[in-house]
């Protein structure tokens, strides 16, 4: 089927349809990461999101379940220069067959150097996939009567319903135990929390209060979709939590911290998405290659005393992690876990480890 990508500049895209023809607006982004499509298409931070992938050759190595970071797409619309038929041979569908089930739509056959370029120079905007038939009139209507990605809380759209355990993968006993507030958390977070420690997941609105009181070590604030500023009672719940038990933030629960300890954060031009940004540790001088997934930044100008930026990416300069110098929190805006992307910053889930030895002791040396 003929479908074309409309964007509210009034740019227009015509390819070849895949997935759902059902039209879902979303803004417009690309990502640059050379596989893992699986991974970002079940990615709850791509909620509202049409993603566009710079890769030209996508679908190659099918679907299999090892790669679903969530239960089911998440992504508003998806976008290829070339699309595989070929599907995994334990998965029995193809990428067409996955995202019609989920009622996504798809375009390929588009040149999508031209639409990244596109974004780059003007910005991530929104944009919609619709039926080649309908006019560019309809669709940009379409596009002005959706909700913009700025001021609207998408977590409460993705987060789990009610509490659930994962149990401890790793070997002898349960060394510790961690709270996690889900605001749209991948399961390779979780996975790499497992191998450290029993994990207990809560929805995103859950108060503080029942963390504090559920005899936990530490808390990981995850990753998430859209603008972190509306999601105000996830930033009142972190306040009550700092200095009270080690936190830390990943992705949007980077930007919650920043905001819960008096910062401000604001709009990328187009975001950071893919598996190939340069990430520096301030402490260190060591640089590592990160996978990212974000649309919003904290502002490091804004942060209060007492709050020291940790990591910055090479790029473009913006604030990549921090820390508190008397308190037992940390964040960064990178993806440790990747999925996709490279595995350097892996090591970082340690630092919510030894925060909570360090803060074990302290209590004990003052009791």
């Amino acid at each position: 089927m003929s479908v074309k990508l409309v964007i509210e500049s009034g740019a227009v895209f015509e390819g070849e349809g895949f997935g759902s023809q059902e039209p879902r607006v979303g803004e417009v982004v690309f990502n640059t990461s050379s596989t893992g499509y699986q991974e970002i298409l079940t990615d709850p931070s791509y909620s509202f999101q049409i993603v566009v992938m710079t890769s030209p050759h996508i679908g190659n190595y099918g679907l299999s379940d090892e790669g679903l970071q969530s239960s089911k797409p998440q992504v508003a619309g998806f976008v290829v220069r070339e699309m595989s038929e070929s599907h995994h041979r334990e998965s029995g569908m193809n990428l067409d067959q996955y995202l019609r089930e989920a009622g996504i739509p798809g375009i390929m056959g588009i040149d999508t150097r031209a639409l990244t370029r596109l974004i780059r120079d003007g910005g991530a905007a929104r944009g919609v996939i619709v039926d080649a038939s309908e006019s560019n009139d309809e669709a940009l209507d379409r596009i002005r009567k959706s909700p913009s990605m700025t001021g609207r809380d998408l977590v409460g759209e993705v987060t789990s319903k009610s509490p659930r355990t994962v149990p401890f993968a790793g070997e002898g006993e349960t060394p510790a135990r961690i709270a996690v507030y889900d605001y749209g958390i991948k399961k390779r977070i979780v996975d790499q929390l497992a191998r450290r420690a029993e994990v207990v997941i809560y929805p995103a609105d859950t108060d503080a209060s029942e963390i504090l009181e559920g005899g936990f070590d530490g808390v990981l604030l995850s990753n998430g979709p859209g603008d972190p500023e509306p999601v105000t009672y996830a930033q009142e719940n972190i306040r009550n939590l700092i200095g009270r038990i080690p936190v830390m933030g990943v992705c949007l629960g980077h930007q919650l911290l920043g905001l819960a300890l008096g910062g401000r954060t604001y709009k990328l031009k187009f975001g950071h998405h893919g598996g190939n940004h340069p990430v520096e540790d301030l402490r260190t001088g060591r640089v590592e290659i990160t996978a990212q997934n974000h649309g919003f930044a904290v502002d490091p100008e804004s942060l209060p005393p007492g709050v020291e930026p940790t990591h910055i990416n090479l790029n473009d300069q913006t604030l990549e992690g921090f820390r508190h110098t008397s308190e037992p929190v940390i964040a960064i805006q990178f993806h440790p876990e990747a999925a996709p992307g490279p595995s350097d910053s892996v090591h970082l889930f340690g630092e919510l480890f030894r925060m909570i030895e360090e803060h074990s002791g302290s209590r004990t040396a003052n009791r």
